[in-house]
């Protein structure tokens, strides 16, 4: 491992590719690093697409209940007060105005299913009241904490995150065509998986917004922060800490905009450049 410099006081990390592995187990080496590093007062903050209901899972598997960045940095999140701290949302107006929009560009390659994510007040409240999904809506992954509904109530209220999902183009080709379909100045589109499921937030909400609405109130300056990921998601985070660490499973285009690059997250890469300092 190269010289990383002085410690962190921040760590964010994506969850899915980066600090889960393949089993989505956070590997024990991980585990030991962090209690480690919290233990001397570093903050450690996970920065993830899920909703807050979705990584529960990994926070019993840790030492400390983080604040966590979700929903790609339109939601901050109080994981040990399971209180939703902040919320940035996309009007019903605007999320109808990019599903038209997007489905004309579309046309010719399937179309799409759509579904949002609302913000609620805790990880616990009703899940079908928080995942709306369409009844042509289908999944990227089983599940069924969702709401089935039509679309018109589906668009009816703000939302944090509007998917949607082509069953005829993966996540990259789908997103080409509706980035430049939708404007720039009313949503920001990304993806973090390939099967066909691209995300949708207010302009200007990625997960370098939340990460640094949390280092703000936690006074901790962005040379102090470091963030790992492996996905598109995770490009305005890697580019906005001090230091930003891509894995050895990441995507090319996000490999290409990190100051440094660790191993894969089977291979536990997270633990590979927190070991340098704890």
């Amino acid at each position: 491992m190269i010289a990383l410099g002085s410690a962190p006081k921040l760590v964010a990390s994506d969850v899915d590719g980066t600090l889960i592995n393949s089993s989505e187990r956070v590997p024990q080496r991980l585990r030991d690093v962090i209690t480690r590093m919290t233990n001397q007062g570093v903050t450690l903050a996970l920065s993830t697409g899920r909703p807050p209901r979705w990584i529960h899972y990994v926070l019993d598997q840790l030492s400390v209940k983080p604040i966590c960045v979700c929903a790609n940095g339109a939601v901050l999140y109080d994981s040990a007060a399971d209180e939703i701290l902040a919320a940035q949302t996309l009007s019903p107006e605007v999320m109808a105005s990019a599903v038209m929009a997007a489905r004309a560009a579309l046309e010719e390659h399937g179309g799409v299913s759509i579904a949002v994510e609302r913000a609620g007040k805790s990880a616990y409240d009703p899940a079908d009241e928080l995942f709306l999904v369409t009844p042509e809506y289908s999944h990227a992954w089983p599940s069924n904490d969702h709401g089935t509904f039509e679309e018109a109530e589906v668009l009816s209220e703000p939302a944090t995150k509007l998917l949607m999902r082509s069953d005829y183009l993966d996540s990259k080709q789908l997103f080409d065509i509706v980035r430049v379909s939708v404007p720039e100045d009313q949503v920001h589109v990304t993806f973090s998986m390939s099967g066909g499921l691209i995300e949708i937030a207010a302009p200007g909400v990625t997960k370098a917004l939340g990460v640094s609405m949390l280092a703000e109130r936690l006074k901790i300056e962005q040379k102090d922060v470091i963030t790992f990921g492996d996905m598109p998601n995770d490009i305005e985070m890697l580019q906005w800490a001090g230091r930003g660490v891509a894995m050895g499973n990441a995507r090319p285009e996000v490999k290409a905009v990190s100051d440094h690059i660790t191993r894969t997250n089977d291979d536990a890469g997270v633990a590979d450049v927190l070991e340098w300092w704890f």
